[in-house]
């Protein structure tokens, strides 16, 4: 794999780097990232009632490639918050210098809806920043992008991608909250990317036994499941490129991107424990190697 790394060109390096950005996102997570200026430390903060902290840890053919931080904050007032950093790491991080943070707020009722979801990348230090607003019927508000040659200001869009869709990080989450009340994984959301549309599908495969290993802290039942991103309509390349190259690689090989959740917690949103892609370039996997909420704390010893 480090053999592969070196000789890599510029178009695989940038492949491989949306290989892992999405791996972490969507848990399949799963967006996704240390913001270059103030990403909050998992283990500078103590977890208060309704929030679950997870830091994971990405390797590649056994390298150490990426490492991601989860932050799930459902304070019971009906909001809720959630936001996900990642940088690559070692070698990856030399290669590829990208580092991002993914952040989703808004409300909690049966199910939660965004107020707002912002992404901030910083790729060789060309920093970019999304924001998508939405109002609390669940209809979708605006869209900008901030970098070196856009300043902030809404861009026009068309109603036809946007309306009646989520984030990619509040999908999830409201999928976990499925997961943790029914232990069931089972849901299919519509999202807005920017320029596209696309139907992200959780699909239940079995019910299984986790043990833990000295990559992944967790031990206990989990459900595992397949992740698959399904184009709706906008700006999709007729050959699959990013994310949907790799989604496509790892069908060819049988196994769709694969994620196992777990109920860390009774009474709050079911955690991502593992993910598993498999790409022409190998497997990867990420682990979750740490975990605190109130009165629970795990971590792999050193």
């Amino acid at each position: 794999m480090m053999r592969q790394l070196k000789t890599l060109n510029n178009s695989k390096k940038t492949q491989l780097l949306s290989l892992l950005f999405w791996q972490s996102i969507t848990i399949s997570l799963l967006f996704v990232a240390i913001c270059i200026v103030s990403a909050p430390s998992y283990a500078q903060t103590d977890p208060k009632e309704g929030q679950q902290m997870v830091q994971y840890d990405v390797y590649a053919g056994g390298i150490h490639a990426l490492q991601s931080n989860l932050n799930i904050d459902v304070n019971g007032n009906d909001r809720y918050n959630l936001d996900l950093t990642a940088q690559t790491f070692g070698l990856l991080g030399k290669l590829a210098p990208w580092q991002g943070k993914f952040e989703s707020h808004g409300w909690q009722s049966k199910e939660f809806k965004p107020e707002l979801h912002q992404s901030t990348t910083i790729w060789r230090g060309e920093k970019e920043v999304k924001k998508y607003s939405y109002v609390k019927d669940g209809s979708f508000q605006s869209y900008s992008v901030t970098d070196d040659k856009n300043e902030g200001l809404p861009k026009k869009v068309d109603d036809k991608l946007t309306q009646g869709t989520s984030d990619v990080l509040t999908a999830t989450l409201n999928t976990m909250q499925a997961i943790a009340q029914t232990n069931k994984c089972e849901g299919a959301t519509e999202v807005f990317d920017g320029k596209r549309r696309f139907k992200l599908i959780f699909k239940e495969k079995q019910q299984v036994e986790l043990e833990a290993t000295r990559w992944n802290v967790y031990s206990g039942p989990a459900v595992e499941c397949s992740a698959e991103v399904q184009p709706m309509a906008g700006k999709w390349h007729e050959k699959p490129r990013g994310w949907m190259s790799i989604q496509e690689q790892g069908r060819e090989r049988g196994t769709m991107p694969t994620v196992w959740f777990a109920n860390m917690t009774k009474g709050e949103p079911a955690i991502p424990v593992k993910v598993r892609v498999k790409t022409s370039y190998g497997t990867l996997f990420m682990h979750m190697t740490k975990y605190e909420t109130v009165g629970k704390s795990l971590a792999l010893k050193d």
